[in-house]
């Protein structure tokens, strides 16, 4: 069998895929730890497939295709399962209805992703991208569980405002820039944007992986304040171009 170009990312596609199996495991066992660490080992994976598709140059539709059903399965199907076992499944019929949200409305979000798709290199992102939803409910599930499993009450309560918010963002018009590329030209291009990864892995290691949830609600945050911004100009320069094409030139009459 000849081995081309393309197996290589494909086998880093294969392990999110992976991950997301075995983070579904763990929570099946109450190892809610365990669980969301195999997400956020998942997203690494996620990550390395594009960058080594951009290395081999080997970018592909079928690339694109396998990479959207292993990200349903590591960052739908899995922290969807999380957030249930982890405190969900109390609720009922409900809690099984919220916690499906972020599976459902992320496979909308992907399948939405790839008839939209023009390219392979994207510079922003419409609607939040699924990987960060799902590393937002494994970082919340690490930073507000304790040793015993046992979500913390306050956490427990947001929790199914968390899903339906990070739900609706996934299928949103609101933009999210995209990992900044590794490339000397990307850094003149857009320094601020590396600058600010380069400082957000610091913080990560520096605090042990604890920043992980404050910097993905500042993530988000920055692209709802971002959108809400441009939302309101666009609102006010179409105001003042009706008013301007409305207006009545004032007339002068002779007495």
């Amino acid at each position: 069998m000849k081995i081309t170009r393309a197996v290589v990312p494909s086998l880093f596609t294969v392990l999110n895929m992976f991950c997301g199996f075995l983070s579904v495991i763990h929570s099946s066992k109450g190892d809610f730890v365990s669980a969301s660490w195999f997400i956020i080992l998942a997203a690494g994976f996620d990550a390395f497939d594009g960058i080594m598709a951009r290395i081999t140059k080997s970018s592909s539709e079928f690339g694109v295709q396998i990479d959207s059903l292993s990200d349903v399965v590591s960052f739908g199907a899995a922290p969807a399962f999380l957030a249930y076992q982890l405190s969900l499944s109390s609720l009922g019929s409900m809690g099984v209805l919220l916690s499906s949200l972020v599976m459902i409305f992320g496979g909308l979000r992907l399948a939405r992703f790839n008839v939209q798709l023009t390219g392979f290199d994207k510079d922003f992102f419409r609607g939040l991208p699924i990987p960060a939803s799902a590393i937002t409910v494994a970082s919340f599930t690490l930073s507000f569980t304790d040793p015993g499993g046992v979500l913390q009450p306050t956490a427990a309560a947001l929790l199914p405002y968390m899903m339906v918010g990070l739900s609706l963002l996934m299928v949103s018009k609101v933009r999210y820039d995209t990992l900044p590329r590794i490339s000397r030209r990307a850094i003149k291009k857009e320094p601020w944007k590396f600058l600010f990864a380069v400082l957000a892995v610091i913080v990560v290691a520096i605090t042990g992986g604890g920043a992980v949830f404050p910097l993905l609600l500042l993530f988000i945050a920055l692209g709802l304040i971002r959108w809400t911004v441009s939302a309101i100009r666009r609102w006010t320069s179409g105001g003042a171009k009706f008013e301007e094409e409305h207006s009545v030139e004032p007339t002068s009459i002779d007495t």
